[in-house]
């Protein structure tokens, strides 16, 4: 391999790219509807990109639980929150537009605990996750995909005599994220 031959076919790339991107901007300029096309093609695929991540304790340890009723877990630490869907203040992840979703949670127990939580779809249980006083820690998770009408509300719960645990290390968490809009 010559290095020159490489290097010279990097530098014509790079200038062809160039022209192209040239001849986009005149086009461009001289074409207003193009021009507002794209802008707008542009703001609309910004509307769409949703996607969000969290851990149940914004610092420190501890747990969560046990209640005597079923508990909104509202997730504090939030690593990522494109489109502003997810309220930390709630738990509530709402959709803000019709299309298909993809969810996963995961809760963390420790020894000789009970740790239930369930996924729900406006007040309607969806999947769940369960550990039965596990001899060591115990971990579980479930994820599933949904078709979510805009302003569909997503959250997760607690059961009612049931605990999780959570540290710096967000063992128990909730993400979710548009997989495209209908």
């Amino acid at each position: 391999m010559d290095i020159n031959t490489e290097a010279e076919k990097l530098k014509n790339m790079e200038e062809r790219i160039q022209k192209l991107e040239e001849t986009l901007n005149k086009v461009l300029c001289e074409n207003a509807a193009l021009k507002s096309a794209v802008v707008d093609l542009q703001k609309e695929n910004e509307g769409k990109k949703v996607a969000f991540s969290a851990g149940l304790l914004e610092s420190g340890l501890g747990h969560t639980g046990p209640t005597g009723i079923r508990k909104t877990l509202v997730y504090k630490r939030v690593f990522s929150n494109i489109g502003s869907a997810y309220d930390s203040n709630t738990g509530m992840f709402t959709a803000p537009l019709k299309g298909v979703y993809y969810f996963r949670f995961y809760a963390h127990s420790h020894g000789g605990t009970r740790m239930a939580a369930s996924l729900f779809k406006n007040g309607q249980p969806q999947c769940s996750v369960f550990s039965w006083k596990p001899v060591t820690n115990g971990n579980a998770s479930n994820g599933i995909v949904l078709t979510l009408e805009a302003s569909d509300q997503i959250y997760t719960q607690l059961w009612e005599n049931t605990w999780v645990y959570d540290d710096i290390n967000s063992y128990t968490s909730f993400s979710g994220f548009l997989i495209f809009p209908l």
